[in-house]
């Protein structure tokens, strides 16, 4: 019986045709804010992985590797063009598969045909160097693709993840095999329509949906993939580093956060509680970047503490298909009690809850995955709900004395993503942003991603960096020649 699907999706998008999987299956998606199946969509195993490998390195072989770069700009763009135009329909698919509010998700698919013009402009550019070695011999650089590679993008903001990883590689002249979350599948078929019609040659992106302990576990440890571009946990990473150390596959990993917010006491305090609040409950929580711990110096405390209490209260939880919804679902059951059991450890450790801290049932929606977002006060540093990502609406507020101590407690995590500080001392901001160990510093802001800055963490959130350049020689080899100009060689031996 298919008519409960609003969507179906038999096939897998693969050597540039629809075709239908050979050991995978066809799986329903659930709606988070409804708990019913809402699409069907096609499932890669192994086999499937296989085909879309040999796919990807056969697309290498043929013309996309001879193709001019200012050619291969023209098709980047043209993809970039497509999916600004069709933002509107992705946004509400997308909403209906991960939850996240469509407020959300059509600002954020429209941004992202930024970065597929960004690199369009870079594929004709990547140059190198020459040197003069000797008056008989001149050398030079140049960066090669690195070929296949292999992407395993996240749930929570499937079409994003996807494009960051895609466009560089695709800037860089590589082919590659997308593994998408099993929770949200629905956008990046989309996205492989619209590939398809900028007319890439056969194979040069594959998109397979599949579990990650078969399609993705052998995606990771397959021999014919030269490079793995992870987006998830640690732990997965760590697996994947395990399995790809049989070719010593080429890695870049993206492992989440628990990012600090520091306010000052000579903030711009309205500014920076508005900040706060939104950074703690953006992505319905579910964002590495998310502002989960809240460190305010201590004679600023109490009155940041009363305002974000008031306005986590004031945060609309609900269909997330309402353009007036601030928060919608998680994403899927496991993280929906994931978050709820992450409510019951912060009151056991002792923290003090001011808002939330239940689930939630919108009127009409019983069945799905709502939860409150959630204030605890009066953390201490060394709580799980301090330390660990939780995923989920839910901040943690920590006091402070002094610059050094917010410093400390800031780097007093495993994770290293990204941090926001509210200071009106330009020295203060420079000496704080320089010492915080993370990735990525906003000051007097929040969350501003652009597809030229590097983008990725320190310590367990992951190596290597997403966008800028940096992502471009991620996909690239660098090559030396050198030539002899003299057209001697001497016999050494004689």
């Amino acid at each position: 019986m298919t008519e409960q699907y609003s969507y179906i999706q038999r096939k897998l998008f693969i050597g540039g045709e629809w075709v239908d999987p050979i050991d995978g299956e066809l799986v329903p998606s659930i709606n988070p804010a409804t708990g019913a199946p809402w699409a069907l969509t096609a499932f890669g195993g192994v086999k499937d992985i296989d085909r879309a490998v040999a796919a990807a390195n056969e697309a290498m072989r043929g013309p996309w590797r001879t193709m001019p770069p200012s050619q291969r700009a023209g098709l980047i763009r043209k993809l970039g063009e497509l999916l600004e135009a069709n933002a509107p329909r992705l946004a509400e698919l997308e909403t209906r598969d991960n939850g996240r509010p469509l407020r959300e998700t059509r600002a954020n698919i429209t941004a992202e045909a930024q970065w597929y013009y960004y690199f369009a402009g870079y594929a004709d550019k990547m140059d190198g160097r020459v040197l003069e070695i000797n008056p008989d011999v001149m050398a030079y650089t140049n960066r090669i693709p690195i070929g296949v590679v292999g992407a395993i993008v996240p749930w929570n903001a499937p079409t994003l993840v996807t494009t960051m990883k895609l466009a560089p590689a695709l800037a860089a002249g590589c082919a590659m095999v997308i593994k998408v979350a099993e929770h949200t599948t629905v956008t990046t078929f989309e996205l492989a329509k619209l590939i398809e019609e900028a007319g890439f040659p056969p194979g040069v992106v594959n998109i397979v949906p599949g579990y990650g302990q078969t399609a993705g576990a052998h995606l990771a440890g397959h021999p014919d993939v030269n490079k793995l571009s992870f987006t998830g946990e640690h732990r997965t990473a760590r697996e994947i580093m395990r399995a790809g150390a049989t070719n010593l596959k080429r890695v870049s990993f993206e492992c989440g956060g628990k990012s600090p917010h520091i306010i000052f006491d000579d903030a711009n305090m309205e500014q920076a509680i508005n900040a706060v609040t939104h950074a703690g409950f953006m992505a319905c929580g579910q964002s590495c970047a998310l502002g989960s711990r809240i460190l305010v110096q201590r004679s600023m405390y109490d009155r940041v503490v009363e305002e974000v209490q008031r306005r986590a209260k004031d945060v609309r939880v609900g269909d997330p298909m309402n353009e007036t919804t601030h928060v919608g679902p998680q994403t899927h059951q496991a993280q929906y009690e994931k978050t709820l059991g992450y409510f019951d450890i912060g009151k056991a450790e002792g923290a003090r809850l001011l808002a939330g801290g239940t689930a939630v049932s919108p009127s009409g929606l019983e069945n799905g995955y709502f939860v409150s977002p959630t204030v605890f006060a009066d953390v201490d540093p060394g709580m799980r709900i301090a330390q660990e990502e939780i995923f989920g609406p839910v901040v943690s507020m920590i006091p402070f004395e002094t610059e050094d101590d917010a410093i400390e407690i800031a780097n007093g995590v495993r994770y290293g993503l990204t941090a926001g500080l509210w200071t009106q001392d330009l020295g203060r901001a420079h000496r704080v942003s320089r010492e915080i160990m993370a990735g990525t510093v906003w000051v007097n802001t929040y969350r501003i991603l652009h597809p030229g800055l590097p983008y990725g963490g320190f310590k367990i959130s992951g190596i290597g960096r997403e966008n800028g350049p940096d992502a471009l020689e991620a996909y690239t080899e660098p090559k030396s020649t050198m030539i002899n100009l003299s057209g001697e060689y001497p016999y050494p031996y004689g």
